[in-house]
């Protein structure tokens, strides 16, 4: 993921006072000047943590949250798919994990196997996606219409 989209995303993070991030796969991480100039130094205390894979980071939030809470983290895919949905049917309960693809190849077909919902966002011009931080920035907001109404 590019490292202005990982910046921002510490930002999202904050703004919705998220619990953890996990970032994974080939991508830049704390510290680094371009996540740190992105984020605005969001990164220094956002929860974080840095897993080889999607599917560890799925399988720590689950086991995390199972551990202290109780419940069965729901995990929400961001991605144009098959079998996708529109983000505003979606149905989010807490606790909750997003999980978010680069923009180039997205999240692949094995992560979407593992996840309770995929949810898209309508593309209605030329286009066919939306920058990763600017979509993760809408569904993090529909869920907090949903639970915070």
């Amino acid at each position: 993921m590019d490292t202005y989209n990982i910046g921002s995303i510490f930002r999202l993070a904050d703004a919705v006072a998220a619990e953890k991030v996990y970032l994974c796969g080939a991508t830049e991480t704390p510290p680094n000047t371009r996540i740190k100039k992105a984020s605005i130094n969001t990164w220094a205390w956002v929860d974080w943590e840095y897993v080889s894979t999607a599917k560890e980071a799925i399988e720590k939030c689950q086991t995390r949250l199972a551990g202290e809470a109780g419940a069965k983290c729901q995990i929400v895919a961001v991605e144009q798919d098959e079998k996708s949905i529109p983000f505003q049917t979606a149905k989010y309960t807490f606790p909750i994990a997003i999980v978010v693809g680069n923009e180039t190849n997205g999240i692949s077909k094995d992560i979407l196997k593992q996840v309770d919902t995929i949810v898209e966002l309508p593309m209605f011009g030329i286009n066919t996606s939306l920058n990763v931080m600017v979509s993760t920035g809408i569904i993090l907001y529909d869920i907090l219409r949903q639970i915070h109404p």
